[in-house]
């Protein structure tokens, strides 16, 4: 689904991932579910693009929920997967640690289990390779993506700024539909390692500039990420 020129978005208020279409060629931002590779093609086909205009892959953490169709892509392609280097090793291995489930409700629950299930959620790989990078880099992709660095959900968790097409990518630095309880709007996300460090990093996002924040989970913000960043706070 095309956000504006240039931006894209792949699955839908469940669990979102993005693809900037330029010119000298396209950056991916998350990988959704496994069976977000269906949408990936559907997208690229839609823009007139093929897979070999991909030029990388750019993860915000390595939650499986993010990395669905990462490895499948970089085995087909040999296209880069990007993470900060504090999460590499989650990416890799899946190991994380526990953390309390939070409020629920029993329907939105269960359609969050019943949407990974269609998307092959059971079956995501780990990546086997992947590119480390640090807070504040610039990637050498379409966009020139700017990685910041936002932990807290996890240690590696980033924004992923990109001016080119005004927007920010907070992958679970922040949600905009919680998908245990369904309330909608700027809030916490669920399943984070360390809230506090978490609440804390918001005030990196809201240093940034951009039109659209645009999170793994709900909605698109049309907003600054100031403002974003705030009503988080005020939902807490």
């Amino acid at each position: 689904m095309q956000l504006a020129p240039h931006l894209h978005r792949l699955g839908n208020d469940i669990v979102a991932s993005y693809l900037i279409d330029l010119p000298e060629g396209i950056t991916l931002i998350d990988a959704g579910l496994p069976g977000h590779w269906k949408d990936l093609q559907h997208e690229l086909s839609a823009i007139g693009r093929p897979l070999s205009d991909v030029r990388g892959l750019v993860l915000t953490h390595g939650d499986s929920d993010h990395i669905g169709f990462a490895e499948r892509l970089r085995r087909e392609t040999g296209v880069p997967v990007i993470i900060h280097a504090a999460d590499a090793h989650r990416v890799r291995t899946g190991e994380k640690p526990r953390t309390p489930m939070g409020p629920a409700r029993p329907l939105p629950m269960l359609g969050f289990l019943a949407y990974g299930l269609r998307k092959n959620a059971l079956r995501t790989p780990h990546v086997a390779s992947v590119v480390e990078v640090d807070d504040s880099a610039v990637l050498d992709l379409p966009g020139a993506p700017v990685v910041v660095g936002l932990p807290g959900h996890s240690p590696g968790s980033i924004a992923v700024h990109v001016p080119a097409v005004d927007a920010v990518f907070v992958g679970d630095a922040l949600t905009t539909r919680h998908v245990l309880t369904g309330r909608e709007g700027a809030q916490p996300a669920p399943f984070t390692d360390a809230p506090a460090e978490a609440l804390a990093s918001l005030d990196r996002l809201a240093a940034l500039d951009a039109s659209w924040v645009l999170p793994g989970h709900g909605a698109p913000w049309r907003g600054s990420p100031a403002d974003i960043a705030a009503a988080v706070r005020a939902a807490v």
